[in-house]
């Protein structure tokens, strides 16, 4: 590299010359040209880019200096001597025989941060010693790595580069420290600094060493012309939709949304019988809401990765393509553009469909790699779909967050569902057990009228059995669904499914968890199809298909569940209200099962119901209405024994005021789903198959694992364990992989139970 200064004063000439010979001589990033040339990232330059984006970030919140400070400081311990061997040897740059182990380059800075800014450091130094492994324990904690503590005492690190480090990056920045509703937000508030550092970083750093990918990004409509294309769509949609009753709520539905966009931002409801056009409502909503407020983006976070792409789908036929992320862990490679994928790793598209673990375990995470697209959250707007299933046991650090992103960040959250639970006001029974949720005035409902809309746009009767305890056999409900050709069957658990759709005829479909995703979505796809073209079509199926899935049989049965479950599933029943245009409903049949409801959550839920349904006051007729929702919701509540099973409390909100967090632990024990005594298998379902050759072929390549996503099942450990000790799996490169042809079959699924035992012993 050649630099040419012209200068007349001698003295400003030596300062040029040694502050370029600084540039050059500390490398941050190395990257090889072509064969024989290298590009050089200086670490001045680095150190600054990462600031200019972090600050940018940080504004949005306020924070601009906090932002800045960061970008400056996080890889000041690259100017050490081992840093510069490692990068210049291991690159290539330069050639020795051995590579060089990886350095601590984190501390140094960290401790800079706590000399520099006595009663301000600790989010300069959570955020500088994590910004690569993650935000860590205050503490150490055995089973988890590394703690901040320990980091501190590293004071050697930074006597190391002081001398190394120009004077303009060791001056003392002004910060103010940030005005908070509730003490309990201030790990959101390090964690979304965390996140402006972390993609200030990246960003730079891709800016340098993959320019073309860099300019790939950020290239979306605005949300004006977004509004306009929604508005044509429904323009189009309404003017062509049939004049049924139905159709007639749901426009009123649609206005009522749109007037209420205008409403000043905060906390939303948006109350709606299913089938009620709650997803392209809600967008209605949140567009105007946007641009009436200046919201950055939309994001629709929903329950089941079994409907996301439905919903993704819809809104890319309105939006184009481009301007919509779909993320979540199924995603496909080949059916996403490069540009989806850079805006996943970060949410900076206007629109983002996501699922509830996606968004509130990064919110709770101390990885980069969740945590990077959470400053892309601020004045954004979060519609949470089907939020009757936000999980109890998570439910005051969710309701906890979502407070601190209203209250501190600019966002508007809307829960939408037909079944609304009760989030406001004291949630739980007596005792440690109970917590405040959201203040009940703050939470407005979008929709008016919403009792007499839950009354006009009845189209199912539900029959409960005479006697909600007496219990009926397969066999029986068997022989009553043959009676139907047009009829769906929700159970509460695999075996049932499996015990249940044994008894049926062939052509019956099955639905569980037992089948993997992409099998699962045919089937879905295969039952639209039969309905459309008005075909006998029998389904039994677990609850995976009862939220969100647009399906509409005349006939629906369900094990007995809670209220929340039956009311979905009734969503299922005359859908489209076409049996109303014949003066008929839907009929759906509550029964009792001889194998019972699981303990846990599902049974405190069915013991709710029948709690609920022996009251006076409740009977058939009145179980969908929104007030009974309610009293359901205040005593299922009652029964939970702990709304915070991961001591987010004492990991994250006690010690507030002096900052001393367990980020580290913490992250590990929020988890929505609690799959941490579950094992995968890849199955050879169709394309999985040829991807499993793939994979042993070519090793785990990330678009392959990607890809094997949609082919996996998950199991508990003993019946992993059975099946590991059949020999009908094999390990590689740390999967687990289908060796059996009939472990897995194309109809149901995986074959658990002893089905492949006996099997084999016939073979």
């Amino acid at each position: 590299m050649f630099i040419s200064l012209i200068c007349k004063k001698p003295n400003i000439y030596k300062l040029t010359i040694i502050f370029y010979s600084h540039i050059l001589n500390y490398i941050a990033h190395i990257k090889l040209k072509d064969s024989k040339t290298f590009e050089i990232q200086g670490l001045w330059s680095h150190l600054y880019g990462t600031a200019e984006f972090a600050m940018k970030f940080a504004a949005v919140f306020k924070n601009q200096e906090w932002g800045r400070i960061l970008g400056l400081l996080h890889d000041l311990g690259k100017y050490s001597d081992e840093f510069q061997k490692y990068i210049r040897i291991n690159s290539g740059y330069e050639e020795d025989d051995q590579k060089i182990p990886r350095t601590d380059h984190t501390s140094a800075a960290a401790i800079l941060a706590k000399e520099t800014y006595p009663g301000l450091w600790p989010p300069l130094s959570y955020c500088i010693a994590g910004h690569h492994a993650g935000l860590h324990n205050w503490l150490p904690e055995v089973g988890v790595s590394g703690d901040l503590s320990d980091r501190l005492t590293k004071v050697e690190l930074l006597d190391k580069i002081r001398k190394k480090i120009p004077f303009k990056l060791l001056e003392s920045i002004d910060l103010i420290p940030p005005k908070m509703a509730d003490p309990k937000q201030m790990h959101l508030w390090i964690r979304m600094l965390f996140s402006c550092l972390v993609d200030a970083d990246f960003l730079d750093t891709e800016r340098f060493m993959n320019l073309d990918t860099f300019e790939k990004r950020g290239k979306y409509d605005s949300l004006s012309e977004l509004k306009s294309r929604f508005d044509n769509h429904m323009e189009k949609m309404c003017k062509n939709a049939p004049s049924t009753a139905v159709n007639s709520f749901r426009h009123q539905i649609l206005r009522d949304c749109i007037k209420s966009g205008e409403l000043s931002p905060g906390f939303f409801s948006i109350t709606v019988p299913t089938g009620g056009g709650k997803t392209l409502s809600s967008m209605a909503w949140a567009l105007v809401h946007a641009l009436k407020y200046n919201k950055s983006r939309i994001v629709f976070a929903i329950p089941y990765t079994s409907i996301i792409s439905q919903t993704a789908q819809i809104y890319r036929s309105i939006f184009g393509d481009e301007n919509v992320v779909e993320h979540h862990s199924n995603i496909v490679d080949n059916t996403d553009t490069q540009e989806r994928k850079l805006a996943a790793e970060n949410w900076d598209a206007p629109i983002v469909v996501t699922t509830n673990v996606q968004l509130f375990e990064s919110l709770y995470s101390n990885k980069t790699s969740r945590c990077r697209k959470l400053h892309n959250l601020v004045n954004s707007i979060i519609i949470l779909d089907e939020a009757q299933m936000l999980p109890p046991e998570c439910l005051q650090p969710i309701l906890t967050v979502l407070k601190g992103l209203v209250d501190d960040y600019g966002v508007s959250v809307m829960f939408s569902t037909a079944t609304q639970p009760a989030l406001t006001g004291r949630i739980g029974g007596s005792g440690k057990n109970t917590f405040y949720g959201i203040p009940t005035e703050s939470v407005r409902e979008v929709v008016q009228n919403v009792d007499t809309l839950a009354s006009e746009l009845k189209r199912v009767d539900i029959h409960l059995p005479q006697n909600i305890n007496e219990t009926i056999e397969w066999s029986v409900i068997a022989e009553e669904l043959q009676q139907h050709e047009q009829v769906l069957c929700i159970v509460n658990t695999r075996n049932q499914c499996r015990e249940l759709h044994e008894l049926m005829p062939k052509d019956t479909l099955h639905l569980s968890r037992l089948m993997c995703t992409a099998h699962i979505m045919d089937v879905i796809d295969e039952i639209k199809l039969r309905l459309k073209e008005n075909k006998p079509v029998r389904v039994i199926s677990t609850q995976l298909i009862e939220a969100g899935v647009d399906i509409d049989f005349p006939f629906v049965y369900r094990a007995i569940a809670g209220l929340d479950s039956i009311a979905q599933c009734a969503g299922r029943c005359n859908r489209e209200g076409r049996l109303n245009e014949k003066n008929k409903l839907g009929l759906m049949k509550v029964f009792v099962p001889s194998t019972g409801v699981p303990i846990g959550l599902m049974r405190k839920g069915a013991d709710t119901f029948k709690e609920l349904i022996a009251l006076e006051t409740q009977d058939e007729n009145t179980l969908l209405n929104p007030k009974t929702f309610h009293d359901y919701f205040k005593l299922f509540y009652s029964k939970i024994d702990n709304f915070d099973k991961p001591d987010i409390k004492n990991l994250l909100w006690n010690d507030a005021g002096q900052m001393k967090f367990q980020f580290a632990t913490a992250a590990r024990d929020f988890r929505l789903i609690d799959d941490r005594g579950e094992k995968t298998i890849l199955v050879e379902y169709k394309e999985g198959s040829n991807l499993i050759q793939l994979l042993k072929r070519k090793g785990p390549e990330p678009w392959l694992m990607r890809k094997l996503q949609r082919y996996t099942v998950s199991v508990n450990e003993h019946d992993f364990e059975e099946i590991r000790k059949a020999s009908l799996i094999v390990e590689l490169h740390g999967c687990w992989i289908q060796d059996y042809s009939k472990l897995y079959n194309q109809h149901s699924g995986l074959q658990l139970k002893g089905k492949w035992l006996e099997e084999i012993n016939i073979i």
